[in-house]
């Protein structure tokens, strides 16, 4: 009798099931157990946790970390990712309920191709029922660059809107972010960019701009959430970009259990007395470097009040080292003459911005240091630093309202402002 080979069976891995650790859900898959951590997810003002980031986390059969990203990856492989991405949701559900928690939210981050499944929602909603979490507790947050343009997305996200979850929109202002996509989605909440807080904290002119960031979100609808924060310089540059919500290490890192109600309170107050004195201490920098400009301006001022002409007036301003021009408006802010520049100090940006140096006629009746000036007469006014139209460059500009023999004028410089000089 001949022997017959027989192949051994092929081995099939097992597939992702569900399991338990004491009181918690796992995700059993092969050798890895997958289970759910939680990132707080604190309001500045309330100074407490107002909701939860859910991530996964990965262990092998030794008890060895692993990151999440290769247990998903082999499932990507094995045809199991859907499987595998399911149970991983209602894990997050189950763990975040037994939180015994009140009113705090769940971040659950979604991937593109769950978001474009028009049962995704149904699901959700009934696996919301089975733990008897409303959806109202839920947060989705969508990636930024997610769904592109399209009608069929932004009417998806509406869908689950009107089912009571709320969006977030997560990474903004990462590659090709665009406020119109803030406006056709109406998220509820958007969610910074870590790279943009890594460009504030480089960059003093990217910190500068990023409460007008902040405050044109607020604008538009939005909370805005800062995550990311590792340092107390991190969670500074939150606090004074008037961000609603702040999550990251600095606060408190990623937990099986939810933080006490107290957790965040003794740094919030920390942060606060930390950013007062950063404010303060900007302040007095910024009064003794234009200390002179006020000075002089003042001056100046006096002289043309007696009757003296604008050049011969502002002399004394014009030899200070920063200073950009000196010019003069009327009681409805048109500008009376050209702007009167220092002798030899014309830089090689001002030349390319030619068009615009000439301001004879100009109005500016708009601008606050016009307003402010005629708002307190006899009384110097500072603006804060912003872009200067007549050479396109950083400036300070301080005015004062005077009673000529012309009436009431108003008297400015401009200052040059440079960041570099500004880090702190």
């Amino acid at each position: 009798m001949s022997m017959v080979d027989i192949d051994p069976p092929r081995f099939q891995p097992p597939r992702p099931v569900a399991g338990d650790d004491g009181s918690r859900q796992t995700v059993l898959y092969g050798e890895y157990t997958v289970f759910s951590v939680f990132q707080p997810v604190f309001s500045v003002s309330h100074r407490r946790a107002i909701g939860y980031h859910a991530s996964l986390r990965a262990r092998d059969d030794s008890g060895r970390q692993v990151p999440s990203h290769e247990v998903f990856t082999q499932a990507a492989r094995r045809g199991d990712l859907l499987e595998l991405g399911r149970l991983a949701e209602s894990l997050h559900l189950g763990n975040f309920f037994s939180f015994d928690s009140h009113d705090e939210w769940l971040f659950l981050s979604l991937h593109p191709a769950a978001l474009m499944d028009t049962s995704y929602g149904d699901a959700l909603l009934a696996s919301l029922k089975n733990v008897g979490l409303p959806p109202q507790r839920v947060v989705l947050e969508v990636p930024e660059q997610a769904g592109g343009e399209t009608t069929r997305f932004a009417e998806i996200i509406d869908s689950l809107r009107k089912s009571g979850f709320l969006i977030a929109l997560d990474g903004f202002g990462v590659k090709h972010s665009n406020i119109d996509r803030v406006w056709h989605l109406r998220p509820d909440i958007v969610t910074l960019d870590r790279c943009i807080l890594q460009q504030a904290s480089e960059h003093s002119h990217i910190e500068r701009v990023l409460p007008g960031l902040v405050s044109l979100l607020h604008e538009s609808g939005q909370l805005v959430l800062m995550g990311g924060l590792s340092t107390e310089r991190d969670a500074l540059i939150a606090l004074e970009c008037n961000v609603d919500f702040v999550q990251g290490a600095y606060f408190a890192g990623p937990s099986v259990e939810a933080v006490k109600p107290q957790a965040a309170q003794g740094v919030m107050d920390a942060l606060s007395a930390a950013s007062r004195e950063r404010v303060a201490a900007r302040e007095r920098a910024q009064s003794a470097r234009l200390a002179p400009y006020v000075g002089a301006l003042e001056s100046a001022a006096a002289r043309l009040i007696e009757g003296v002409g604008l050049v011969e007036a502002t002399r004394g301003l014009l030899q200070l080292n920063e200073t950009a021009r000196c010019f003069l408006l009327d009681a409805s802010g048109r500008q009376i003459g050209d702007n009167v520049l220092p002798a030899a100090r014309a830089s090689q940006r001002a030349k390319r911005f030619r068009p615009l140096l000439h301001s004879e006629g100009a109005s500016w009746e708009r601008r606050p240091y016009f307003i402010e000036a005629l708002r307190t007469p006899d009384r110097v006014h500072l603006t804060a630093p912003y872009l200067s139209i007549n050479e396109a460059h950083l400036c300070v500009t301080a005015s004062i309202a005077a009673p000529t023999s012309r009436g009431l004028e108003v008297l400015c410089v401009d200052i040059n402002w440079d960041v570099t000089s500004q880090r702190r």
